[in-house]
């Protein structure tokens, strides 16, 4: 058998595993491998092996003609070290494939179908194209809700599952669609202060310009290990923490990645990527928000209903105790489109200054409220008075300090962005409309949230009365090119519609 040798090629192909042969390679030519080829990749003196997608390459600079060249994740999952020998055969394809195409063509899977894709997608079997179609499959051809059910249970059963020995662990999640929505740092050490348990795992950006973990990272280590999270939930009896690294339902992080660039987020994989999460983090009661506007993902209350029997026919049939809010979701929450601008809002209402965003303040305590009142010994309709008290006594400030200090202080938060450009009113007159869309797009051609500092903020609401020339919001970027593309778009669409008079028409 033929073999080469182990390159490190230093270039992270963000979850994926990848590798390099030159065009030379004897293999190369005799196997009858090609670019995007799926090769299996065994250790010689151990027989460990992986998956991985084939790139050819003729720059010897990367790959010799006697090696073989792979990407970060993929020497990490190889043991990391360079040099070894190494044999390079055509892969099988994955067992569960079939159940993708079936999928494609239409058909209802059980759940051992979604179990093998599952546990495919977590052995690194599929490829980010294998993915895709899986993805777009279950989009156009939609879940039933038991499949929804099937695809839950299989992703919670891929990764860890935390077990905190309590019979009240509480979350909360919102859908998104809706900039600047950051009322989780502020839910969660109100409810925290109050003594009872939310280890809060939160997901980065889809398609959004800030997740609650982008935004956290503004103000301390997402990042933890299970140990970590285990000793902070403890001791200060919740967290602000990414899921990512406590692997927690591992295959729907594979997913999201592969859903950010494609801007999907379809209701079955919504509902399975969001329960499966809280399950796997020792959630057993759940508040989950969502919000209603003709700019939000559920742009009708007749869709809301839907969403919410499966939402809780799904929760029902794992056994989470689930509450489903409508919310308002014509406009932005908040001031701040952005990590740091959200990071900002969030503070300003944890430390009462007058400054706070309002709508943000209330739609935190109406949330809150409504997690309290999982306490039994909390009356139905307390509970907003309750977290009220808690945050005006800076019970809750205190409590995310707390929780700041235990994840590790961030020693260089992110700055605004020096470049800004002010977005103004073409005519005098109420505003009447904001496209959550277009704001949110223009906060991520800023460079959101990769760029923390970059974003958007928001100087005039939904009713408020605007004058012809006057600021509604300013755009902040780092980067010249980002400032460029973001100015532009809010030229041809500022996002926002002023007219005569405004009729709130909340739904």
């Amino acid at each position: 058998m033929t073999t080469l040798t182990l390159r490190h090629v230093a270039i992270d192909t963000y979850r994926e595993n990848v590798a390099y042969l030159h065009r030379d390679c004897k293999l190369y030519r005799s196997q009858g491998f090609q670019a995007l080829n799926k090769i299996e990749i065994q250790q010689q003196d151990n027989g460990r092996s992986i998956i991985a997608v084939l790139n050819v390459v003729d720059d010897i600079a990367i790959t010799a003609p006697d090696e073989l060249g792979v990407s970060e994740q993929a020497f990490a999952q190889l043991g990391g070290v360079a040099g070894i020998a190494v044999s390079v055969a055509h892969a099988r394809a994955p067992d569960s494939i079939s159940a993708v195409h079936r999928k494609i063509a239409g058909d209802r899977l059980n759940l051992e179908d979604y179990r093998g894709i599952a546990r495919d997608i977590a052995a690194n079997r599929y490829s980010k194209i294998e993915i895709a179609a899986f993805l777009v499959a279950c989009s156009e051809i939609g879940l039933e809700r038991e499949e929804v059910l099937h695809l839950t249970r299989a992703m919670i059963e891929t990764g860890e599952r935390l077990d905190w020995g309590e019979p009240l662990v509480v979350d909360k999640h919102c859908i998104g669609g809706i900039p600047g929505n950051r009322t989780t740092m502020i839910i969660v050490p109100i409810v925290a202060a109050h003594g009872m348990l939310m280890p809060k795992t939160s997901s980065r950006a889809i398609t959004s310009p800030a997740g609650t973990a982008d935004t956290m990272e503004v103000l301390a280590e997402v990042e933890l290990s299970p140990d970590k999270l285990h000793e902070i939930v403890r001791s200060e009896r919740a967290c602000l923490a990414w899921g990512g690294t406590a692997r927690l339902a591992p295959v729907d992080d594979l997913l999201i990645v592969v859903e950010r660039p494609l801007l999907m987020d379809s209701p079955g994989q919504l509902v399975a990527s969001i329960l499966s999460k809280k399950l796997a983090a020792g959630a057993n009661h759940l508040v989950i928000d969502i919000p209603i506007g003709a700019t939000a993902k559920i742009r009708s209350r007749n869709s809301a209903l839907v969403l919410r029997k499966l939402f809780e026919y799904v929760a029902d049939s794992l056994g989470i105790n689930l509450e489903v809010v409508f919310s308002d979701g014509r406009q932005p929450v908040g001031r701040g489109i952005g990590p740091a601008l959200e990071a900002r809002d969030v503070m300003q209402v944890l430390n009462n200054d007058p400054a706070a965003p309002i709508d943000l303040r209330e739609k935190a305590l109406q949330l809150a409220g409504r997690i309290l009142e999982f306490d039994p010994d909390i009356r139905g309709g307390q509970g907003y008075m309750i977290a009220r008290d808690i945050l005006e006594s800076k019970r809750a400030l205190a409590k995310m300090q707390a929780i700041i200090k235990a994840q590790g202080k961030n020693p260089s938060p992110p700055q605004i962005g020096r470049l800004r450009h002010a977005v103004r009113a073409c005519e005098s007159g109420f505003v009447i409309g904001i496209n959550n869309l277009q704001l949110a797009r223009i906060a991520r051609l800023a460079g959101a949230p990769m760029d923390q500092g970059a974003g958007v903020d928001l100087h005039r609401k939904l009713g408020e009365p605007v004058q012809a020339g006057e600021t509604i919001y300013t755009i902040y970027a780092a980067f010249p090119a980002d400032f460029e593309f973001a100015r532009e778009s809010a030229e041809q669409d500022s996002g926002y519609q002023i007219g005569d008079h405004y009729v709130d028409d909340m739904p």
